[in-house]
């Protein structure tokens, strides 16, 4: 099975790194480094699936993919 995308980005408004997993609905985590965002966000998608799992919530499959790697496919 793929894992699910992760993409980091800095935030001016919030002085740090934003990391988001498209794939699930406001997973998101904040860090003051690339590094700490990935941690944090991997510990939100860990806690999202259990989360999910307990509500006998769907767990969508990891699709999303950035249009560079659709490209560098086709």
């Amino acid at each position: 099975m793929r894992d699910y995308h992760i993409n980091i980005f800095y935030s001016e408004d919030d002085e740090g790194y934003i990391a988001d997993i498209p794939d699930l609905e406001a997973c998101s985590a904040f860090g003051q480094t690339p590094d700490k965002a990935l941690q944090e966000v991997q510990k939100a998608k860990e806690l999202w699936l259990q989360a999910a799992r307990a509500e006998k919530k769907p767990i969508p499959p990891p699709k999303y993919r950035p249009v560079i790697y659709q490209a560098a496919c086709a």
